[in-house]
Protein backbone atom coordinates (compact mmCIF):
# COMPACT_ATOMS: atom_id res chain seq x y z
CA UNK A 1 0.00 0.00 0.00
CA UNK A 2 1.18 3.52 -1.18
CA UNK A 3 1.89 5.97 1.68
CA UNK A 4 -0.74 8.37 0.36
CA UNK A 5 -3.46 4.98 0.60
CA UNK A 6 -2.26 4.26 3.91
CA UNK A 7 -2.91 7.96 5.03
CA UNK A 8 -6.37 7.70 2.96
CA UNK A 9 -7.39 4.45 5.38
CA UNK A 10 -6.06 6.36 8.54
CA UNK A 11 -8.16 9.53 8.07
CA UNK A 12 -10.88 7.48 6.94
CA UNK A 13 -10.97 5.41 10.08
CA UNK A 14 -10.85 8.67 12.26
CA UNK A 15 -13.30 10.18 10.41
CA UNK A 16 -15.44 6.67 11.19
CA UNK A 17 -14.53 7.31 14.81
CA UNK A 18 -16.10 10.70 14.59
CA UNK A 19 -19.15 9.87 13.05
CA UNK A 20 -19.79 7.48 15.55
CA UNK A 21 -18.94 9.92 18.28
CA UNK A 22 -21.49 11.53 16.36
CA UNK A 23 -23.98 9.49 15.93
CA UNK A 24 -24.55 7.98 19.22
CA UNK A 25 -24.08 11.46 20.96
CA UNK A 26 -27.27 12.88 18.94
CA UNK A 27 -28.83 10.39 17.31
CA UNK A 28 -28.14 11.34 13.64
CA UNK A 29 -26.69 8.32 11.84
CA UNK A 30 -22.88 10.31 11.85
CA UNK A 31 -23.07 10.11 8.14
CA UNK A 32 -23.09 14.27 8.74
CA UNK A 33 -19.78 13.44 9.58
CA UNK A 34 -18.38 10.91 6.96
CA UNK A 35 -19.93 12.03 3.53
CA UNK A 36 -18.17 15.35 3.54
CA UNK A 37 -15.15 13.92 5.15
CA UNK A 38 -14.68 11.02 2.42
CA UNK A 39 -15.75 13.71 -0.19
CA UNK A 40 -12.51 15.50 1.11
CA UNK A 41 -10.81 12.35 0.93
CA UNK A 42 -11.63 11.86 -2.99
CA UNK A 43 -14.52 10.26 -3.24
CA UNK A 44 -16.97 10.51 -6.48
CA UNK A 45 -20.44 12.53 -4.63
CA UNK A 46 -22.50 9.47 -5.50
CA UNK A 47 -19.79 7.69 -3.90
CA UNK A 48 -20.17 9.57 -0.77
CA UNK A 49 -23.61 8.99 -0.53
CA UNK A 50 -23.29 5.33 -0.91
CA UNK A 51 -20.49 4.40 0.87
CA UNK A 52 -21.44 6.15 4.47
CA UNK A 53 -24.39 3.76 4.93
CA UNK A 54 -22.60 0.47 5.66
CA UNK A 55 -21.42 2.19 8.84
CA UNK A 56 -24.58 3.80 9.69
CA UNK A 57 -25.85 -0.03 11.07
CA UNK A 58 -22.72 -0.61 13.59
CA UNK A 59 -22.82 2.37 14.83
CA UNK A 60 -26.55 3.08 15.90
CA UNK A 61 -26.57 -0.58 17.35
CA UNK A 62 -23.35 0.21 19.48
CA UNK A 63 -25.03 3.27 20.96
CA UNK A 64 -28.35 1.90 21.15
CA UNK A 65 -27.29 -0.84 23.42
CA UNK A 66 -26.02 1.26 25.72
CA UNK A 67 -29.04 3.40 25.70
CA UNK A 68 -30.88 0.46 26.44
CA UNK A 69 -29.65 -0.08 29.48
CA UNK A 70 -29.77 3.36 30.67
CA UNK A 71 -33.36 2.79 30.07
CA UNK A 72 -33.36 5.75 27.63
CA UNK A 73 -35.39 4.06 24.46
CA UNK A 74 -39.23 4.67 23.76
CA UNK A 75 -39.71 1.33 21.94
CA UNK A 76 -42.70 2.42 20.84
CA UNK A 77 -41.82 5.49 19.06
CA UNK A 78 -38.54 3.60 17.64
CA UNK A 79 -39.98 0.72 15.91
CA UNK A 80 -42.67 2.92 14.32
CA UNK A 81 -40.56 5.25 13.31
CA UNK A 82 -38.05 2.33 11.81
CA UNK A 83 -40.84 0.21 10.72
CA UNK A 84 -42.34 3.00 8.52
CA UNK A 85 -38.95 4.71 7.75
CA UNK A 86 -37.61 0.90 5.94
CA UNK A 87 -39.73 1.08 3.21
CA UNK A 88 -38.95 5.19 1.79
CA UNK A 89 -35.66 4.70 2.41
CA UNK A 90 -35.40 2.03 -0.22
CA UNK A 91 -37.41 4.83 -2.37
CA UNK A 92 -34.82 7.20 -1.45
CA UNK A 93 -31.31 5.09 -2.92
CA UNK A 94 -33.64 4.51 -5.44
CA UNK A 95 -34.27 8.40 -6.35
CA UNK A 96 -30.33 8.79 -6.30
CA UNK A 97 -30.25 7.44 -10.08
CA UNK A 98 -32.69 10.48 -11.00
CA UNK A 99 -30.84 13.38 -9.03
CA UNK A 100 -26.89 15.22 -9.66
CA UNK A 101 -25.25 13.91 -6.80
CA UNK A 102 -23.72 17.40 -6.07
CA UNK A 103 -27.44 18.65 -5.31
CA UNK A 104 -27.81 15.73 -2.83
CA UNK A 105 -24.36 17.08 -1.33
CA UNK A 106 -26.11 20.52 -0.99
CA UNK A 107 -29.50 19.59 -0.06
CA UNK A 108 -27.42 17.93 2.61
CA UNK A 109 -25.71 20.82 4.19
CA UNK A 110 -28.95 22.36 3.96
CA UNK A 111 -31.14 19.73 5.78
CA UNK A 112 -28.17 20.05 8.33
CA UNK A 113 -28.82 23.40 8.83
CA UNK A 114 -32.41 23.02 9.17
CA UNK A 115 -32.09 20.71 11.80
CA UNK A 116 -29.11 22.49 13.95
CA UNK A 117 -31.28 26.08 14.06
CA UNK A 118 -34.48 24.02 15.26
CA UNK A 119 -33.13 22.22 18.28
CA UNK A 120 -31.23 25.28 19.19
CA UNK A 121 -34.01 27.28 19.07
CA UNK A 122 -35.87 25.33 21.13
CA UNK A 123 -33.24 24.78 24.17
CA UNK A 124 -34.59 26.38 26.52
CA UNK A 125 -34.52 24.34 29.63
CA UNK A 126 -37.51 22.78 30.56
CA UNK A 127 -38.27 22.20 34.16
CA UNK A 128 -39.38 18.86 35.01
CA UNK A 129 -43.40 17.93 35.75
CA UNK A 130 -43.43 17.17 39.63
CA UNK A 131 -44.28 13.36 40.03
CA UNK A 132 -47.50 13.38 42.46
CA UNK A 133 -46.55 12.69 45.99
CA UNK A 134 -49.36 9.70 45.21
CA UNK A 135 -48.48 8.19 41.79
CA UNK A 136 -47.91 4.41 42.20
CA UNK A 137 -45.13 4.87 39.46
CA UNK A 138 -42.87 7.33 41.23
CA UNK A 139 -39.40 5.99 41.30
CA UNK A 140 -40.40 2.23 39.33
CA UNK A 141 -38.52 1.42 36.89
CA UNK A 142 -39.92 1.06 33.36
CA UNK A 143 -39.79 -2.41 32.71
CA UNK A 144 -42.27 -2.43 35.50
CA UNK A 145 -44.41 -0.29 34.07
CA UNK A 146 -45.68 -0.04 30.81
CA UNK A 147 -42.74 -1.35 28.38
CA UNK A 148 -41.93 1.77 26.64
CA UNK A 149 -38.84 1.61 28.08
CA UNK A 150 -36.28 -1.27 29.11
CA UNK A 151 -33.50 -0.82 31.61
CA UNK A 152 -32.68 1.75 34.69
CA UNK A 153 -34.31 4.04 36.72
CA UNK A 154 -36.74 6.84 34.21
CA UNK A 155 -36.87 10.23 35.65
CA UNK A 156 -39.63 12.73 35.30
CA UNK A 157 -38.36 14.38 32.49
CA UNK A 158 -37.64 10.84 30.48
CA UNK A 159 -40.77 9.36 30.63
CA UNK A 160 -42.26 8.75 27.17
CA UNK A 161 -45.11 10.55 25.46
CA UNK A 162 -47.37 8.69 23.49
CA UNK A 163 -48.60 9.61 19.93
CA UNK A 164 -50.62 9.04 17.57
CA UNK A 165 -49.30 6.07 15.24
CA UNK A 166 -50.22 8.04 12.44
CA UNK A 167 -47.84 10.98 13.32
CA UNK A 168 -44.89 8.43 13.94
CA UNK A 169 -45.46 6.78 10.68
CA UNK A 170 -45.35 9.93 9.05
CA UNK A 171 -42.17 10.93 10.41
CA UNK A 172 -40.77 8.09 9.76
CA UNK A 173 -41.44 7.89 6.10
CA UNK A 174 -39.90 11.40 5.46
CA UNK A 175 -36.90 10.20 7.52
CA UNK A 176 -36.48 6.85 5.94
CA UNK A 177 -36.57 8.75 2.44
CA UNK A 178 -34.11 11.60 3.65
CA UNK A 179 -31.73 8.75 4.63
CA UNK A 180 -32.14 6.58 1.18
CA UNK A 181 -31.73 9.75 -0.46
CA UNK A 182 -28.98 11.64 1.06
CA UNK A 183 -27.07 8.88 2.68
CA UNK A 184 -27.75 10.10 6.06
CA UNK A 185 -29.15 8.23 9.28
CA UNK A 186 -32.23 9.75 9.24
CA UNK A 187 -32.03 10.84 12.47
CA UNK A 188 -31.34 14.46 11.71
CA UNK A 189 -35.09 14.89 10.22
CA UNK A 190 -36.19 12.57 13.62
CA UNK A 191 -34.54 14.12 16.47
CA UNK A 192 -35.59 17.71 16.25
CA UNK A 193 -39.07 16.65 15.19
CA UNK A 194 -39.62 14.94 18.07
CA UNK A 195 -38.05 17.49 20.25
CA UNK A 196 -39.86 19.96 18.67
CA UNK A 197 -43.47 19.20 17.79
CA UNK A 198 -43.94 16.04 19.62
CA UNK A 199 -42.32 17.58 22.70
CA UNK A 200 -40.12 14.39 23.64
CA UNK A 201 -37.32 14.95 26.33
CA UNK A 202 -34.15 14.81 24.21
CA UNK A 203 -32.43 12.17 25.42
CA UNK A 204 -34.95 9.86 24.65
CA UNK A 205 -35.36 11.61 20.95
CA UNK A 206 -31.70 10.70 20.62
CA UNK A 207 -31.91 7.09 22.01
CA UNK A 208 -34.84 5.99 19.99
CA UNK A 209 -34.32 8.10 17.05
CA UNK A 210 -30.92 5.98 17.07
CA UNK A 211 -33.18 2.52 17.12
CA UNK A 212 -35.00 3.80 14.08
CA UNK A 213 -31.84 4.81 12.04
CA UNK A 214 -30.26 1.25 12.55
CA UNK A 215 -34.09 -0.54 11.38
CA UNK A 216 -33.98 1.70 7.98
CA UNK A 217 -30.16 1.80 7.64
CA UNK A 218 -30.50 -1.72 6.48
CA UNK A 219 -32.94 -1.57 3.25
CA UNK A 220 -30.86 1.48 2.44
CA UNK A 221 -27.50 -0.32 2.40
CA UNK A 222 -29.32 -3.08 0.37
CA UNK A 223 -30.01 -0.76 -2.36
CA UNK A 224 -26.67 1.23 -2.69
CA UNK A 225 -24.94 -1.61 -2.76
CA UNK A 226 -26.97 -3.50 -5.21
CA UNK A 227 -26.97 0.39 -7.58
CA UNK A 228 -22.89 0.12 -6.99
CA UNK A 229 -22.91 3.27 -4.94
CA UNK A 230 -20.74 1.86 -2.68
CA UNK A 231 -17.14 1.86 -2.85
CA UNK A 232 -15.76 -0.40 0.16
CA UNK A 233 -12.06 1.49 0.56
CA UNK A 234 -14.37 3.52 2.39
CA UNK A 235 -16.86 1.90 3.93
CA UNK A 236 -14.74 0.02 5.21
CA UNK A 237 -12.28 1.58 7.49
CA UNK A 238 -15.15 3.58 8.52
CA UNK A 239 -16.99 0.58 9.73
CA UNK A 240 -14.33 0.13 11.83
CA UNK A 241 -14.00 3.40 13.63
CA UNK A 242 -17.60 3.98 14.37
CA UNK A 243 -18.14 1.52 16.81
CA UNK A 244 -15.13 2.91 19.45
CA UNK A 245 -16.85 5.90 18.73
CA UNK A 246 -20.45 5.06 18.87
CA UNK A 247 -19.32 3.84 23.06
CA UNK A 248 -17.66 7.16 23.29
CA UNK A 249 -20.78 9.42 22.37
CA UNK A 250 -23.65 7.47 24.30
CA UNK A 251 -21.36 7.55 27.49
CA UNK A 252 -21.65 11.35 27.02
CA UNK A 253 -24.78 11.68 26.65
CA UNK A 254 -26.47 9.65 29.23
CA UNK A 255 -24.02 11.59 31.58
CA UNK A 256 -25.33 14.88 30.72
CA UNK A 257 -28.54 16.57 30.97
CA UNK A 258 -31.10 17.22 27.98
CA UNK A 259 -30.02 20.59 27.67
CA UNK A 260 -26.66 20.13 26.97
CA UNK A 261 -27.37 17.32 24.74
CA UNK A 262 -29.79 19.99 22.72
CA UNK A 263 -27.22 22.72 22.63
CA UNK A 264 -24.34 20.32 21.91
CA UNK A 265 -26.63 18.91 18.88
CA UNK A 266 -27.37 22.44 17.33
CA UNK A 267 -23.88 24.21 17.70
CA UNK A 268 -22.27 20.94 16.07
CA UNK A 269 -24.58 20.44 13.36
CA UNK A 270 -24.63 24.09 12.61
CA UNK A 271 -21.18 24.59 12.08
CA UNK A 272 -20.88 21.32 9.76
CA UNK A 273 -23.57 22.53 7.91
CA UNK A 274 -22.12 25.94 7.21
CA UNK A 275 -18.50 24.50 6.33
CA UNK A 276 -19.86 21.79 4.04
CA UNK A 277 -22.46 23.79 2.53
CA UNK A 278 -19.63 26.08 1.46
CA UNK A 279 -17.55 23.58 -0.16
CA UNK A 280 -20.50 22.22 -1.85
CA UNK A 281 -21.56 25.32 -3.11
CA UNK A 282 -17.96 25.83 -4.18
CA UNK A 283 -17.75 23.21 -5.79
CA UNK A 284 -20.74 23.21 -7.91
CA UNK A 285 -20.49 26.44 -9.08
CA UNK A 286 -17.16 25.94 -10.15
Amino acid sequence: MEPGELLVVVLTLLAGFGAGVLSALLGVGGAVITTPAVRVLGAAPIDAVGSTVPAILPGAVAGTLRYAREGLVDWRAALGLGCSGAVFAVLGALATTLVDARLLMVATAGLMLWSGVTVVRGGEPRSPRPTPVDDPLAGVEASETDGAFVGGPVSGTDRPRHHHPGLLAGLGALSGLVAGLLGVGGGIVMVPMLTGPLRAPMRTAVASSLVAVAIFSVPALVTHAWLGNIDWTYAVPLMVGVVPGARVGSRITVGATDHVVRMMFGALILVLAVVYGAAELRSLVG
